[in-house]
């Protein structure tokens, strides 16, 4: 089962294309990064998906076949926004109270025991808790609905390190107990190769690279070789992102299994999610171009070495 999958899916705010002719198919049994730069589209991918949004163009579908928005997709989506939204006036108690009346489903039980195990009183009101609590508040309600697929766009932009440990252990935790799916949109690239084991990078408002981490990781290599040499071998590769220290040149490339070997005078490096996510973003479209086009633009790069 695929738990968000689009075709041609794309949103227009007048005449600005916010994501457009994305199409993707997210299994289910991950967690998954959704990484890109600022105004990417990550946002408006994950709203359409939970149906705060209705698209301009294509469809898209959640938990197997449920249209977006639908009241089975809806029972069975949490969703948790980048500003983790709660009633500041409302006390803890309050939004238990609220979310139970409002879903089919609601543990009351695991809420009481998870804010107790927290240490976050149910009288104390929203408005008067740390950014932390009142993230795992918002964590804590979307969890005790017992989803199938929790999303999470950009929960912990705000918080600190220890915040933010702790709230990913939450996380993580639902996703061994109870089989949660996730996708979770962040910037914080190293805590996302921590948990994360699925990878959608979307940038330019369209979907970059898609698929399980390891195949990704496995399918891609930094290449280490003399300047003298890119003429001679870029063609052959599929070049993601080019740097150059001294006379040396470093290609990170996406390997087919018809590639011959590394050629005499130069090395292979296993990369990191990281390095792998911050190459594609550096260059979204190096990897299209044509043969002799991207020779030009290898041998044209010249930017600081890849980091080790």
């Amino acid at each position: 089962m695929n738990v968000i999958e689009s075709s041609g899916l794309g949103k227009c705010y007048g005449r600005t294309w916010a994501l457009r002719d994305c199409t993707l198919a997210i299994p289910a049994g991950h967690v998954v990064a959704l990484v890109g730069p600022n105004g990417a589209g990550k946002s408006t991918l994950l709203n359409l998906a939970v149906g705060l949004a209705v698209p301009s163009a294509g469809d898209v579908t959640v938990l197997g076949s449920h249209p977006a928005g639908s009241p089975a997709a809806l029972d069975g989506i949490a969703f948790v926004a980048q500003d983790t939204p709660l009633y500041k006036s409302l006390s803890a108690v309050d939004l238990l109270h609220m979310t139970r009346n409002l879903n089919r489903r609601f543990d009351q039980r695991y809420a009481e025991a998870r804010l107790a195990e927290l240490r976050i009183p149910l009288e104390r009101k929203a408005g008067e808790m740390s950014g932390g609590q009142q993230a795992q508040v918002a964590l804590t309600l979307a969890l005790a609905r017992r989803p199938q697929l929790l999303v999470l766009d950009e929960p912990m932009a705000m918080l600190d390190p220890l915040a933010r440990h702790d709230f990913m252990a939450t996380v993580m935790t639902a996703v061994a107990d109870y089989g949660v799916s996730v996708v979770l949109s962040s910037h914080v690239l190293a805590e996302l190769e921590r948990v994360a084991d699925y990878l959608v990078l979307v940038s330019g408002g369209g979907v970059q690279v898609a698929g399980e981490v390891a195949d990704l990781l496995a399918t891609h290599a930094v290449l280490t070789g003399p300047v003298s040499d890119v003429a001679t071998y870029a063609e052959r590769w599929n070049v993601v992102h080019a740097s150059r220290g001294g006379t040396q040149k470093h290609l990170l490339v996406r390997r087919n299994q018809s590639d011959e070997g590394v050629p005499r005078g130069w090395e292979a490096h296993s990369l990191s999610l990281e390095e792998l996510t911050l190459a594609y973003l550096r260059e979204p479209t190096a990897a299209a171009l044509p043969g002799p086009a991207r020779v030009a633009h290898i041998e044209a790069t010249e930017v600081t070495p890849w980091p080790r």
